[in-house]
């Protein structure tokens, strides 16, 4: 396998695996009726004028399945991280205690159930056009190659390997579906 074929395998897969890990991040963003204290990656909150991410301003643990405990290390960080999450649309209704921010994780309903796994569904999909795009975009430079002087054999032993890469990656997109599927409808 000469060193252009291993470049562009080695970019597919780099492509497909950012894919999973989008999709992974995206998955753990819908909630499942279960706290979560990943729901809150990529929040931000106002600290002293500049804009810092949630986990630099407290602690944040599950104490139980359905509770999110939020611990700012300073108490006039509490109503700031309160409107953060509020403004995030996270389907949730902090409170506060005057030392921490409450969440309780409330039951999902079966309707909001459903929606939630027609959701994951729909990333899943959105995954898996990616890898295809990947998948057509090797090819389209093994093709290239071939313009340029690679043996046919070789342009298809590139394809199917790229192929291979591309049925692999579909297998993971729809075990994270599945497991997430099964998540969701776990009461």
């Amino acid at each position: 396998m000469t060193e252009d074929i291993k470049m562009v395998l080695d970019m597919t897969r780099e492509s497909m695996n950012s894919t999973i890990s989008h999709l992974d991040e995206t998955l753990a963003h819908i909630r499942a009726g279960k706290a979560d204290i990943r729901m809150f990656d990529g929040l931000t909150v106002d600290y002293y004028g500049s804009v810092t991410p949630l986990s630099q301003v407290c602690n944040i643990n599950t104490p139980d399945a359905r509770t999110i405990k939020i611990q700012p290390w300073e108490k006039n960080m509490i109503e700031p991280i309160e409107k953060a999450i509020q403004y995030a649309n996270l389907g949730v209704n902090p409170s506060n205690n005057g030392e921490a921010i409450i969440i309780n994780i409330p039951p999902l309903t079966e309707e909001r159930r459903k929606d939630l796994v027609k959701q994951a569904r729909g990333e899943g999909e959105n995954s898996k056009v990616s890898i295809r795009n990947a998948r057509k975009d090797a090819i389209d430079q093994f093709k290239q190659m071939k313009k340029d002087g690679l043996s046919e054999d070789m342009e298809k032993d590139a394809e199917g390997e790229t192929q291979s890469l591309t049925d692999e990656f579909n297998k993971k997109i729809d075990d994270m579906i599945n497991k997430k599927e099964v998540d969701i409808m776990t009461l």
